[in-house]
């Protein structure tokens, strides 16, 4: 099992503190699928007593992302094509909808930092660090979402966003699709530069729908592989 660190926050109930370290883990990949939670073990690592392990999967459980099966106990739910094409047709129109109105509503200063975070995200493509990588990318859409002005979205797509944060580790782990990930940014932020809702909302699909098919790969790829 991997190491896992445990920060300690004193204004968190310990259950919760456990809960999103091992939510983190799962997250990023570092408690991979089909891993076991074993109570003891975990207790032991964290150095906690088994109640707030077990309140922490119980919660874990209901996000999906850990599944209990019968004389196995939990383990990391695996990611599925189901629930991948699930998240994704709603991260599609949801994220139509946010470049509409960022084509309408994005101030230049607005343009100018999602052209900042374009470069930084270059940067971290060649730093070949995961997590500075998905971190740089949640960055350039987040600016997407402030521009649309419109909060109850912004809610929605940063709830998304947890559920999506395995699916996007799974997109920037393929080398080879960096370089289309970086292109797919740039047209996404010349079209709405140009005020083009139309070219927005293709870029945006073509970005969504690229991600889909490298992951059921990488995932098909998986499977011939055990």
């Amino acid at each position: 099992m991997v190491e896992l660190s445990m920060a300690l926050d004193e204004y968190l109930p310990l259950r919760d503190v456990v809960f999103n370290t091992l939510r983190d883990a799962i997250l990023k990949g570092e408690l991979e699928p089909g891993e076991r939670l074993m109570e003891v073990a975990l207790a032991q690592k964290l150095g906690v007593s088994r109640t707030p392990i077990r309140e922490a999967i119980r919660k874990l459980e209901l996000e999906g992302l850990v599944k209990m099966t019968p004389r196995k106990g939990a383990e990391v739910a695996q990611i599925t094509r189901k629930d991948l094409s699930d998240v994704l047709e709603v991260r599609r129109h949801l994220e139509e909808l946010a470049v509409e109105l960022s084509c309408k509503k994005a101030t230049d200063m607005e343009l100018e930092e999602l052209k900042r975070c374009q470069i930084e995200f270059k940067q971290k493509i060649e730093s070949d660090d995961l997590t500075e990588m998905a971190v740089a990318d949640v960055a350039l859409h987040d600016v997407i979402y402030k521009t649309t002005g419109n909060n109850r979205l912004i809610q929605i797509l940063n709830n998304l966003r947890e559920q999506m944060y395995r699916y996007r580790l799974e997109y920037i782990k393929d080398e080879h699709k960096r370089k289309m990930l970086v292109d797919e940014h740039q047209a996404l932020i010349e079209a709405i530069s140009a005020r083009n809702v139309e070219a927005a909302k293709e870029a945006i699909r073509q970005h969504i729908s690229n991600q889909e098919r490298t992951i059921i790969e990488n995932l098909a790829a998986k499977q011939n592989d055990r």
